[in-house]
């Protein structure tokens, strides 16, 4: 029997506060107790650039915030989000940069397409894990391509069905698919990466953002492409709310991890809630109220937990974590009544989409059945 090596995933962060730090303080002696961890940015954390035409809100957080998810006790940072360029390239570049300069590895995003697609690794012990990440939801040309930056592609396709076809007015089925080239790059990635590792991790910047346990079609299909080119967990965000639980080939998804350590969008812009496109967002969540910086369902979230024996996953499990009014995340234990809600929550997102998954209630965490 080897060594155990201990894996903690969380969903986006992103603190725009003036001392960042205070946004992990709560958690933060969980992940640095892992081997490894991931998260996943949302902001730029830059001081240049101008807001692109195409950002729904341009999320901007000062490069210091690099420094607390390093301390907070992070590894691995996927940039593959929708908001990667909404301050333009410079801010692009200078996330990337000062990431780097904490030692933190990033994945999902590059000066070019080439360089996105390169996974990152944590290497202990003789294991070695690659880590890998994609974005479905991409503002026009946030993408790398050749010869221009941005994050790695893994794009949809929506066709609306009319149900009563002799019905005009009549609701629609909404059926989505993946972009065949994206899907077969991925593909391709993930099988590279497996050659040359133990175990595979990846990142998926996807999903329908607030509406309760809705999964798109593409999703699985992506999700499940994935497990069989050799993936072992699907990490899923961009949701910022929980998504289900599923269980395919003996491997866990995490369709959405949803809000973990971020700041609410009021704080990336004063004056939001005035806007025509944030009431939009808002009326997807009837729990959304005025003057609230998310709906209720973001303030429950979870710490993906994964234990690695002989360079295999033996174990899945979350860890419940409830997020309070000032968007400061914190861990529930058993005979918290927040523990069991949001335990029940998941539970129910993942039946109510016909997921294939058990859950095991344990003292302090929640175990997925593999």
């Amino acid at each position: 029997m080897g060594k155990e090596t201990v894996f903690y995933a969380v969903g986006d962060v992103g603190p725009t506060r003036e001392v960042p730090y205070t946004i992990f303080e709560q958690v933060a002696p969980l992940i640095q107790s892992g081997d490894v961890a991931f998260c996943q940015l949302e902001p730029v954390l830059s001081e240049r650039g101008t807001p692109l035409p195409q950002a729904r809100l341009a999320a901007r957080s000062h490069p210091n915030a690099a420094a607390a998810i390093k301390k907070a006790g992070f590894h691995i940072v996927s940039f593959a989000t929708n908001h990667c360029m909404d301050w333009g390239r410079e801010a692009f570049q200078d996330t990337i940069d000062v990431l780097k300069q904490e030692a933190l590895q990033v994945i999902g995003v590059g000066r070019n397409i080439s360089e996105a697609r390169k996974p990152a690794y944590y290497e202990q012990d003789g294991l070695r894990i690659a880590f890998l990440a994609y974005n479905s939801i991409l503002p026009q040309d946030y993408w790398a391509t050749e010869d221009r930056q941005g994050c790695v592609p893994l794009r949809a396709h929506t066709l609306y069905e009319q149900i009563e076809h002799d019905q005009p007015g009549t609701p629609c089925r909404i059926h989505t698919f993946a972009h065949r080239q994206d899907l077969k790059h991925m593909v391709e990635d993930i099988r590279k990466a497996k050659a040359g590792a133990d175990l595979v991790i990846v990142s998926m910047h996807a999903g329908i953002h607030f509406i309760p346990a809705v999964l798109a079609d593409y999703q699985k299909e992506m999700a499940y492409a994935a497990i069989d080119a050799g993936a072992d967990m699907i990490i899923g965000h961009h949701a910022h709310i929980l998504k289900g639980v599923e269980v395919y080939k003996g491997k866990a998804i995490f369709y959405s991890l949803g809000n973990f350590a971020i700041d609410s969008p009021i704080k990336f812009h004063k004056d939001l809630e005035k806007r025509k496109s944030h009431k939009e967002v808002a009326s997807l969540n009837p729990t959304w109220k005025a003057g609230k910086g998310w709906p209720e369902d973001s303030y429950k979230t979870m710490i993906v937990k994964g234990v690695i024996e002989d360079k295999a996953i033996k174990g899945v499990s979350f860890i419940p974590v409830q997020i309070d009014a000032d968007d400061v995340p914190r861990i529930v234990t058993h005979d918290d009544p927040d523990f069991e809600g949001i335990a029940a929550y998941v539970k129910d997102i993942s039946s109510s989409q016909g997921l294939n998954v058990n859950f095991n209630i344990l003292k302090e965490e929640v175990q997925i059945i593999l």
